[in-house]
């Protein structure tokens, strides 16, 4: 058996030995892969903020000084691949934008490595996920194969960039597509009863009774379509020889249409932990709350997707020489950040307890650093916070200070 036949089984056997159990068709009747199922507004509103949101975040490659802080390494050469281009052909925001909506709708997302003489990466490009094969060999080593427009290629541990999401043997994540693909098919069937419904003039289908005997009935039904229904719904029916129209069908709002629309909206978005404020669901947000649910979703869903990107990187894109001193992490402040009011305290009281400086919060605020000259990276603490014991001595009386009172009550 040839490498690829086994890890085409290995593949099968890892979903169930079906590929059904994944595709195919719901119980709905609606086919669902992960392209079908972006035609669903909410999943395309769902992939396309996951997408941008973890874009336009920073990503900076930091090194440890001795200190114990972390300093940005421009001047290395994997700095330019994470923060501006990973390739000629791509930036780093539709690097990251692309290998995310991978991620999110196959649950894996894979880039090639392109390296120089010395190991270090120099270009970085994006792999369909539905192409590659993933297994382990006998020698214990992740072999991938993908098939590309030319052929097959096998490429090794060193040469994939492979973040994968969540899944049952730790080397290859599920599909949420997949998982939910009985949801996501509902919506795509309501969506296309919806469209059916008022291509008919958002009218009810019927019956054509007649008191004979018919002999052409589609030709009597082929005519009828063409001349009352869609724009022509609203025409003036003339009937003869006894025809009689009788309507047969459930209004929408008996079949609660509405209602299965805006569930599934949040059923999706509950696949996809987004708020449902953040694809137009907007009934139980309100001015109060509105801001909580944005920073709820940068903690309880960004986060983990951060975790997933920040490990996959380090672990494929630095060298192991450069593993103890350097990290790539995303910058998470800008998202993180309140309204205008709510910073500006928090500033107050990062300058009134000295781990801020004003030059810390400019640089956060992108406005132009004071001078060192002029004291614009000095850390100040409130003057009038003095310890305890020396409370009188601040104030000028004449009360015995901590010391004093324990050498009076010595020699007593």
């Amino acid at each position: 058996m040839g490498i690829v036949s086994r890890i085409k089984n290995a593949w099968n056997n890892r979903v169930g030995g079906d590929w059904s159990f994944l595709f195919g068709s719901t119980s709905s009747g609606k086919a669902v892969n992960e392209r079908t199922a972006m035609q669903t507004s909410a999943v395309y509103a769902c992939v396309r903020i996951l997408a941008e949101s973890v874009a336009l975040l920073p990503l900076h490659l930091y090194e440890n000084n001795s200190e114990g802080g972390r300093e940005v390494l421009r001047r290395h050469p994997l700095y330019r691949l994470l923060h501006d281009e990973p390739n000629p052909e791509m930036t780093s925001f539709v690097f990251r934008e692309t290998l995310m909506s991978h991620l999110l709708l196959w649950g894996n997302a894979y880039a090639q490595i392109i390296r120089n003489g010395r190991g270090n990466p120099v270009a970085l490009y994006p792999l369909l996920p539905d192409r590659m094969y993933v297994e382990r060999s006998t020698s214990g080593d992740l072999i991938y194969i993908y098939q590309a427009d030319d052929g097959q290629r096998i490429l090794g541990r060193d040469e994939i960039l492979h973040i994968p999401g969540l899944g049952f043997d730790g080397l290859i994540g599920y599909s949420p597509i997949a998982m939910a693909k009985n949801a996501i098919g509902m919506a795509l069937a309501t969506e296309e009863y919806g469209a059916i419904f008022f291509a008919n003039g958002a009218n009810p289908g019927g019956v054509l009774e007649h008191p004979g005997v018919i002999k052409d009935q589609n030709r009597l039904r082929e005519g009828w379509q063409s001349q009352f229904s869609g724009a022509n719904s609203h025409k003036v029916a003339v009937l003869e020889e006894g025809l009689k129209f009788k309507p047969l069908s459930i209004p929408p709002e008996q079949a609660q249409f509405l209602q299965t629309r805006k569930f599934q909206i949040n059923e999706i978005a509950r696949i996809f932990r987004v708020p449902p404020h953040m694809v137009g669901d907007l009934e139980k947000s309100s001015f109060s709350n509105i801001e909580q649910q944005s920073l709820e979703f940068v903690k309880y869903t960004l986060d983990p997707w951060i975790v997933r990107w920040e490990q996959s990187l380090q672990q494929a894109l630095l060298l192991p020489a450069e593993k103890r001193r350097l990290s790539i992490r995303f910058n998470l402040d800008g998202l993180l950040r309140g309204d205008y009011q709510s910073r500006m305290k928090g500033y107050s009281i990062g300058i009134q307890n000295g781990f801020m400086s004003p030059n810390d919060i400019r640089g956060l605020e992108d406005m132009n650093l004071i001078p060192e000259e002029e004291g614009g990276n000095l850390y100040f603490v409130n003057g009038n916070m003095v310890k305890l014991k020396n409370v009188g001595a601040a104030y000028g009386k004449n009360y015995p200070t901590y010391e004093e009172q324990e050498e009076s009550e010595d020699e007593e």
